[in-house]
């Protein structure tokens, strides 16, 4: 089963589902990357996700055109902002999802508020990327 998450930065949201469904099988190959890629993770999205006891200090944040020529069972977008745009995948995919989330980056307000963003945002991606791991993987796997 291999699975790619695509944002627009790869530096935060498509970082912390890749973290949560690597989490729920080692076994499953997951990938994240950027139609537009930071080259960068965001450090709040890594410290929130150590929180919870997962490491995404050693992932990158790669360019999708990295990936273009790989095959997909599924590729997923997590764009959910609505200033944001993910363009459509165009390489070999089974099936293409959208599970779309709030950009935690973009809060505005005190450290608090902002952590409490990252805090909801990391707990909307676990229970949506869960829910898509149970419908859509756990069953089918070898």
């Amino acid at each position: 089963m291999r699975i790619l998450i695509l944002c627009t930065g790869n530096s935060c949201r498509s970082q912390m589902a890749h973290g949560f469904l690597q989490s729920f099988d080692p076994e499953i190959t997951v990938c994240s990357a950027g139609t537009e890629a930071s080259g960068k993770l965001n450090q709040k999205a890594v410290a929130v996700m150590r929180e919870i006891g997962i490491d995404i200090s050693h992932h990158t944040s790669d360019s999708v055109d990295l990936y273009l020529d790989q095959q997909w069972d599924y590729v997923i977008t997590v764009c959910g902002g609505a200033n944001e745009n993910c363009p459509a995948f165009l390489g070999k995919v089974k099936h293409r999802l959208h599970i779309g989330f709030d950009d935690p980056s973009h809060a505005i307000g005190t450290d608090e508020f902002i952590w409490s963003e990252f805090m909801r945002v990391r707990d909307e991606i676990k229970e949506g990327f869960y829910q898509f791991y149970q419908d859509n993987i756990k069953n089918k796997l070898p």
